[in-house]
């Protein structure tokens, strides 16, 4: 059986602002757990990533700023990369969509499919916002839905109720750059007729994809994907231009038209495409085992207002170019909301990771931590910094490192360090064996559906199986009565840490790595490491404290910043 190629990739982050804790719960830390998972269990895995640099709100940012567009995206991609890098997200590449290589990448494909007439020109009326003197992209008209009527929704999408929108059906679409009603002007664009793909898309996404999984052994697509999916469809799919009124992003590739580029959504996800093949040149690999051989496996991770992108238009366009694999899975978060609010950026309301870094230091897992076991998997979720203290103290601190430590001490205490030997089981111990072999299976189960909170949440339940086994037994007061029966009861608590060590590598990195060295394991770990067990005499280090206690005015002042730093 040949070995699968996993292509894991994360949305492209927009490169005009910095990292916040609602980037991360909603794509980047799912995919890096999955990733780190998929690894761990020795299977081929491509991470990619990357910066999305083009689109109006880098010119916009560069024009307040005073500076060139390439200024602005050279600064924040280097600064994401870094606090992408200090949290422990592990890109196998973290790529651009301004470089060489992605726009001539992009051109060709363009090209491709204009030559094959997948796309058709067309002169229409658009938004033109005069005190900008430019053409508005469809993220900056609002206006009221004219299907649900929420008033803040898109000019491509309603997030609220989801439904595929033209900026013309808008009730009252205002600029978002001027604050005031845009104007239509005549302009040219090269449109994908969306309509055409109707069929073979419902094929593959409600008959195949969604429907099929019931008879066939298909990892499950979210609900919200699915319903969103199933919106669109419905209500039946429209063309959209796949080109833009901007002087900054991929160039149109013909003559005449340089004041024209490739929009957004046609140029960022074929960075994943461009990201795969630079990795591969460089490593001696080829790409296409990535993307268009039977034995890869694609699966996105993004945010829920990204849904459509990755399951209709990119797809749409992967199937035109002829021999790519569609995706077996967009695993969609919902949104992360802090203290009761919506982040926005524009607002500064947002916990922003740098400053996270900067006064939590050494803390990169209590955050990871909370933010999986919180995460918006199925419905929007609230970041509270109460909340986060009470995860880090009463769940890190109190269960597992106080777990850890108990055992480390005792075995030091008593032998020194070295892991007891010459054990003997009793009927007892080899049933409690059998369940925690058992929830090593649902561990396995859960991570590959992509439940990636209800796996770690069944890690902390091992802890605190252990804290239970180590109180019932006693061995505090057992060594003074039954030294071997003592011996028995720690080996099996330091194994249940050894195993512990492996289950939490793709969850919390940074601990998994200070434990091993407590547990003075030179190898690199895997998923079959949790069948074997400690060879004889081997020698413990001294126990660190993995965790520590997060006080109150932490929080106070956490949360008293954020409130101050509100525009």
């Amino acid at each position: 059986m040949k070995k699968k190629h996993n292509l894991i990739t994360a949305a492209l982050l927009y490169a005009n602002g910095p990292v916040h804790i609602g980037h991360l719960a909603g794509a980047y830390l799912p995919a890096d757990i999955y990733s780190r998972f998929l690894r761990l269990k020795k299977e081929q895995v491509l991470f990619v990533c990357g910066s999305d640099e083009h689109g109006a709100a880098i010119t916009l940012k560069a024009k307040k700023e005073n500076k060139k567009p390439k200024e602005i995206v050279d600064f924040f991609h280097k600064k994401n990369k870094n606090s992408f890098k200090n949290i422990g997200i592990d890109f196998d590449i973290f790529d651009r969509t301004s470089s060489e290589e992605h726009h001539v990448n992009s051109a060709n494909y363009f090209n491709k499919l204009n030559n094959n007439k997948y796309f058709f020109k067309e002169e229409s009326n658009q938004f033109y916002d005069e005190d900008y003197n430019q053409f508005l992209a469809d993220r900056y008209i609002k206006g009221e839905c004219p299907k649900c009527d929420y008033y803040e929704a898109y000019g491509d999408q309603c997030e609220k109720c989801g439904s595929a929108l033209n900026p013309q059906e808008l009730k009252n679409p205002i600029s978002t750059l001027s604050l005031k009603s845009p104007v239509l002007k005549k302009t040219e664009h090269w449109y994908l007729p969306m309509k055409n793909h109707e069929k073979w898309l419902k094929e593959w996404l409600l008959k195949g994809v969604f429907e099929g999984q019931k008879k066939h052994n298909v990892k499950k697509w979210r609900k919200q994907v699915v319903s969103q999916c199933r919106s669109w469809l419905d209500g039946g799919l429209k063309s959209r231009a796949m080109t833009r009124d901007l002087d900054w992003g991929v160039k149109v590739p013909l003559p005449n038209y340089e004041n024209k580029v490739l929009y957004v959504w046609l140029d960022a996800p074929i960075g994943y495409i461009s990201a795969t093949k630079k990795y591969c040149l460089k490593n001696n690999l080829n790409w296409i085992d990535f993307w268009q051989k039977d034995n890869s496996k694609i699966v996105h991770f993004i945010g829920k207002d990204n849904i459509v992108f990755h399951c209709v238009i990119f797809p749409i366009i992967l199937k035109c170019l002829g021999g790519f694999n569609l995706p077996n899975n967009v695993v969609a978060n919902e949104f992360l909301n802090i203290e009761g609010n919506k982040i926005s950026t524009s607002k500064n309301w947002a916990v922003w990771l740098d400053d996270y870094l900067k006064d939590f230091s050494g803390q990169e897992d209590a955050l990871r931590y909370t933010l999986c076991i919180t995460a918006p998997e199925s419905k929007d979720n609230d970041f509270t910094w109460k909340e986060f203290q009470a995860r880090n103290n009463n769940e890190l601190v109190a269960i597992l490192g106080n777990f850890i430590n108990r055992v480390f001490v005792l075995i030091h205490k008593y032998w020194e360090g070295k892991v007891p030997d010459n054990i003997t089981y009793i009927k007892h111990d080899k049933e409690f064996l059998s369940n925690l072999n058992n929830i090593k299976h649902k561990i396995d189960l859960k991570i590959r559906d992509f439940k990636l909170k209800e796996a770690l949440g069944e890690i902390m339940n091992i802890a605190r199986i252990g804290n239970k086994f180590l109180a019932e037994n006693e061995p505090w007061k057992l060594i003074k009565e039954n030294e071997e029966r003592t011996k028995t009861i720690l080996f099996i608590s330091i194994e249940i840490i050894r195993q512990i060590c492996i289950f939490i590598k793709p969850f919390l990195p940074f601990t998994s790595n200070k434990l091993q060295k407590m547990l003075n394991i030179d190898n690199e770990l895997s998923w079959e490491d949790l069948d074997k067990t400690f060879k004889s005499n081997h020698i413990l280090n001294k126990p660190i404290l993995l965790f520590r206690i997060i006080e109150d005015e932490e929080i106070k002042h956490q949360i008293q910043q954020l409130k101050n730093n509100r525009l």
